[in-house]
C-alpha cells in the first residue's frame, strides 16, 4: 500500500464519524414508521464514497462553512434510495450481504420509505438556499432514474452494445458520483473551471466504478460482496464481462449461447458454466482494464485542484476503486 492510498484509508476513518452521525440525525427526524426502513440501509455498511468526494473537492478549494457532513450526506440518502428501489426491480435478496429492506418491511413500506430519502435529499440541499446545488442534485436524480429505466429496457436484450452499456452505467451510477464531486466546488464557491474539472474526474471515476463492480459481479461470491456470484447474468444483464466474452465466441457459439442468454428459464448449471466461463478466460480482469482508461482521464481532470492533501487523496481514489475488492 503507497502513502497515498494509506493516507486515504486513514482519512474515511477519521471522517467516517461525523458522517454517519449526520446521517443518524436526519433519520432520527423522520417520521416514526420511516425511521426503521430508513436505518436498516443506511446502517447496512456503505464506504460512504460520495459524501467523501464532497468532502474533499470542498477542502481543497478551501470550503468555509458549516455542516459540510450534513450536505454530503444528501448524497448519500439519495444513493440508499436508489439501491433500495433497485433491490425491488431485481428481486434481490441480499444487500451488503444483509437481508434487502423490501425482504424485512415489504415492498410498499420499502418504495415509500425510498421515496421519503429521495424528498429528504433534495430537502437537506434546499436547506443551502444555493439554486446550483439544487439544480445539481435534482439533475441527479434524473440521471440516474433515466440510467436505470435504460437498464430495465436492456434486460435480456442481447443486441446491447459497448457503447449502450456505457450510457447506462453513466446514468445509473456515474453521474451521481459526478454530482458529490460538483456539489464540493459549488459548496466552496469554486470557480467554473475547477466545476468542470470537478465533473470530469467524478464522470470517469463513476463509468470506472461500475465497471469494476461489474467484474466482481463475476469474481467477488456472496459473503464478500454481498451479492449472488454472477448475479447480473442471471438477472438478465448484459455487463461488459458477458459482452466480451459473447464477442470472443464464434459465430455459430454466439448464436446459441446468446439465445440461451435471452431464455428467462435458462438452467442454473448452464448459468454456472457460463459465469465460469467468462472468469476463466479472464473477461472480468480485461473488464478492469477497461475501467483504467476512464481512471485516466479522471487523473487528468484533477489538474484544476491546488497542490494540497485532498488532491492527493482524490489521487489516491483512483487506486481504491481499480483495485477494490468488494
Amino acid at each position: 500500500m503507497n502513502e497515498a492510498f494509506a493516507q486515504l484509508k486513514a482519512t474515511f476513518l477519521k471522517e467516517l464519524p461525523a458522517i454517519n452521525a449526520a446521517i443518524a440525525r436526519e433519520i432520527d427526524a423522520l417520521p416514526k414508521l420511516v425511521r426503521p426502513v430508513a436505518a436498516h440501509v443506511m446502517d447496512a455498511g456503505g464506504k460512504r464514497l460520495r459524501p467523501m468526494l464532497t468532502l474533499l473537492f470542498a477542502r481543497a478549494l478551501d470550503f468555509r462553512g458549516d455542516n459540510l457532513q450534513t450536505l454530503a450526506s444528501s448524497l448519500e440518502f439519495l444513493h440508499s434510495a436508489t439501491l433500495m428501489h433497485d433491490d425491488i426491480l431485481d428481486n434481490a435478496d441480499l444487500r451488503r450481504g444483509k437481508p434487502a429492506a423490501h425482504t424485512i418491511y415489504g415492498i410498499t413500506p420499502t418504495v415509500l420509505a425510498g421515496d421519503v430519502l429521495l424528498a429528504l435529499a433534495n430537502e437537506i440541499v434546499a436547506r443551502t438556499d444555493n439554486p446550483a446545488l439544487t439544480s445539481c442534485i435534482t439533475k441527479a436524480i434524473m440521471q440516474t432514474a433515466t440510467g436505470e429505466i435504460m437498464e430495465i429496457a436492456a434486460i435480456r436484450k442481447a443486441h446491447i452494445t459497448r457503447a449502450e452499456y456505457i450510457e447506462i452505467i453513466t446514468g445509473k451510477t456515474a453521474y451521481l458520483i459526478q454530482s458529490a464531486c460538483e456539489f464540493g466546488v459549488i459548496a466552496a464557491g469554486g470557480s467554473e473551471r475547477a466545476r468542470t474539472g470537478a465533473k470530469t474526474f467524478g464522470l470517469n471515476l463513476g463509468i470506472a466504478f461500475q465497471l469494476v463492480d461489474d467484474a466482481l459481479d463475476y469474481t467477488s461470491r456472496a459473503d464478500t460482496s454481498g451479492k449472488p456470484l454472477g448475479g447480473d447474468l442471471r438477472e438478465g444483464k448484459f455487463t461488459l464481462p458477458l459482452l466480451l466474452y459473447l464477442e470472443s465466441l464464434p459465430a455459430d457459439q454466439r448464436a446459441i449461447t446468446t439465445r440461451e442468454l435471452t431464455d428467462v428459464n435458462l438452467h442454473p448449471v448452464r448459468q454456472d458454466q457460463i459465469v465460469a466461463d467468462v472468469v476463466g478466460q479472464g473477461f472480468a480482469e480485461k473488464t478492469r482494464d477497461e475501467a483504467k482508461s476512464y481512471l485516466t482521464l479522471a487523473s487528468q481532470a484533477l489538474a484544476v485542484l491546488p497542490e494540497c492533501l485532498e488532491k492527493k487523496l482524490l489521487g489516491a481514489m483512483i487506486e481504491f476503486v481499480l483495485t477494490r475488492d468488494k
